[in-house]
């Protein structure tokens, strides 16, 4: 069916349909909503993450004014194949499914494990993006991005002996503020209440953790190569992807903007959205 202006445009993420193309070998599933026409915004998302972890109150606000796409990486959720064990090759799948789409210019809006994929992809093909949002995340060869998994998996433990979701530990401090900002956050991922993502497997988590560590231990990336107008943020705790490195890639990308939420932790764009999507929205206005 082809698509025609009277069509209305869905600008809420929860209302999205999910799509698939075929590109590269690999059936992605994504999903699209906002205005189309001008630069896309795609979505990277995080460790062990599908199409249903991204925040609406994120999302949303950057999709009234842009056509936004979160798609799930190879081998993650609906997508076919396997996940790669290796950063670099998620970004170059990654471009497959960009380049399937038909876009030769995008922005990117990336989070933890996408931030890093995004990374590649701006290395490896610097002419693809316009502009870059790199939330909890960090440089290739970033101190202690090594133990994310040992990181992970304690708190994936902890959340089980209290049956709670592994992202309220991960995410958020384990304190008067980031309790409830965590049982929020999870709430609001479960407004989508019909064709939601199928989780990750544990083969393909696992995988990715690998690729996480072989990335924390490869050799630094250059990164004055990328020139991209580049938005940096993050919570002041990150026990995930330590918060040091957040700063560490706004001193090597030249120009970059820094924004750093006091008293949050990894998920500290979520626990803020009130104050960060109008910033996020800001960056990718112009």
């Amino acid at each position: 069916m082809s698509t025609t202006s009277s069509d209305p445009v869905i600008t809420s993420y929860a209302q999205a349909p999910t799509r698939t193309l075929s590109a590269g070998g690999v059936t992605f599933a994504y999903r699209e909503l906002g205005p189309k026409g001008g630069v896309p915004v795609v979505f990277f998302v995080h460790l062990a993450a599908t199409l249903d972890n991204w925040d609406p109150r994120i999302v949303d606000p950057i999709a009234k004014d842009h056509h936004v796409i979160t798609f799930d990486n190879r081998g993650v959720g609906a997508s076919t194949g396997e996940v790669p064990d290796s950063v670099e090759a998620m970004a170059d799948d990654a471009y497959s499914f960009i380049r399937g789409l038909g876009f030769d210019k995008i922005d990117v809006f990336a989070f933890s494990l996408g931030g890093m994929v995004a990374q590649a992809l701006v290395v490896a093909h610097p002419e693809l993006v316009r502009k870059l949002v790199l939330t909890g995340t960090g440089p290739a060869g970033g101190k202690d991005i090594d133990k994310v998994a040992g990181t992970t998996y304690y708190d994936i433990l902890r959340a089980t002996l209290t049956r709670s979701d592994p992202k309220e530990f991960l995410f958020f401090n384990r304190n008067a503020t980031g309790k409830p900002a965590a049982k929020a956050f999870v709430k609001r991922l479960q407004e989508r209440t019909v064709d939601r993502d199928a989780s990750i497997t544990t083969k393909a988590f696992r995988t990715q953790l690998k690729a996480i560590k072989r990335w924390g231990r490869s050799a630094p990336a250059d990164l004055s190569k990328i020139t991209q107008p580049t938005l940096i943020a993050n919570g002041d705790n990150d026990r995930m992807v330590p918060s040091v490195l957040s700063e560490d890639l706004h001193r090597r990308i030249e120009g970059s903007e820094l924004v750093i939420y006091r008293d949050s932790g990894h998920g500290g764009i979520f626990q803020f959205h009130q104050q960060f999507a109008p910033v996020a929205v800001g960056f990718l206005a112009h």
